[in-house]
């Protein structure tokens, strides 16, 4: 498991200086990820107050809920994947570094960037796939099936929202090392 950065990796905040745009990508990235984890913060926060509501009212007043429990997962939901560009930027994310001490440094930043171009891949597919769903959802007005019926394309905006940070998170990191600067 990964619990800080590699050691061929230098501070983030260094990164891509060499190239004003990518400098400003990675400025601008940050910023939003950082406002991003506030609100993803007060979701959270949100999200146990309603559940807590939710588990006072059916013990203490029997009363049923129709929306809370739809609710929490809403605000998860959107805290979970709105998030990953900032976990990724801080490289948060669980990694095995069994070979980083068997490999030389060339080696471990060429596997960095392969695991980083493969995530890439999967995060396009699943944020386009995210997208589309989100689409279809908001088209045919499709709803949960509880007495709520809040809307399904929030729960899909989010994701694809959130996937969509986080491939731009993973296309900095990739070609960060190519801007002449030091990955992280």
């Amino acid at each position: 498991m990964m619990h800080g950065p590699v050691p061929d990796q230098k501070d983030h905040s260094e990164a891509a200086t060499g190239n004003p745009l990518v400098a400003a990508l990675g400025r601008t990235l940050a910023l939003c990820n950082s406002v991003i984890v506030v609100f993803a913060a007060l979701a959270l926060i949100a999200a146990c107050v309603i559940l807590s509501y939710s588990v006072l009212g059916r013990a203490l007043f029997h009363s049923p809920n129709y929306w809370q429990d739809e609710a929490a997962v809403f605000l998860l939901v959107g805290a979970t994947f709105m998030t990953a560009a900032y976990v990724q930027g801080q490289r948060g994310h669980i990694g095995i570094e069994a070979f980083v001490g068997l490999m030389s440094p060339l080696a471990n930043r060429i596997r960095l960037w392969l695991v980083d171009v493969a995530s890439l891949l999967f995060c396009a597919f699943f944020a386009w796939k995210s997208w589309t769903l989100a689409h279809e959802a908001y088209v045919d007005g499709q709803v949960s099936n509880s007495m709520w019926s809040p809307p399904l394309a929030i729960p899909y905006v989010l994701m694809a929202l959130g996937m969509t940070l986080l491939c731009l998170q993973i296309l900095l990191q990739i070609i960060i090392p190519f801007a002449g600067a030091s990955r992280r």
